[in-house]
């Protein structure tokens, strides 16, 4: 079975070869349909107290090392890497309507009234 990789962000990095990163995901609400976002808080190895609160990094399951840490920090994200899934692309792919252009005769016509 493959290991879980999540992206989240470091939340504090107070503790000796630990961080505590939020990983935010969106999901539907189920009577409403509203996207919300849910987040969870997962404490994560970092052998070398390497990475920083604030900074966005890759966590992946592995063994227990204590009774909170079944996370390891694998490394920074990257720049353009998606947080999370993505969300319900249904309203991006509708076509959106366009506003009624006015016709140029109508145009032409108003500005005769107005100068009358």
């Amino acid at each position: 079975m493959p290991k879980r990789v999540l992206t989240g962000t470091i939340v504090s990095d107070k503790t000796d070869k630990t961080v505590v990163v939020r990983v935010e995901r969106r999901v539907k609400h189920p009577l409403y349909g509203k996207i919300i976002k849910r987040s969870k808080k997962y404490h994560a190895h970092d052998e070398g107290n390497e990475f920083k609160a604030g900074q966005v990094v890759r966590i992946e399951e592995t063994r227990p090392i204590s009774k909170l840490k079944t996370w390891r920090v694998l490394g920074a994200a990257e720049a353009g890497a998606s947080p999370g899934p993505v969300e319900d692309k249904s309203a991006k792919s509708r076509p959106r309507k366009k506003a009624p252009e006015q016709a140029p005769e109508t145009a032409e016509a108003e500005t005769e009234t107005a100068g009358a």
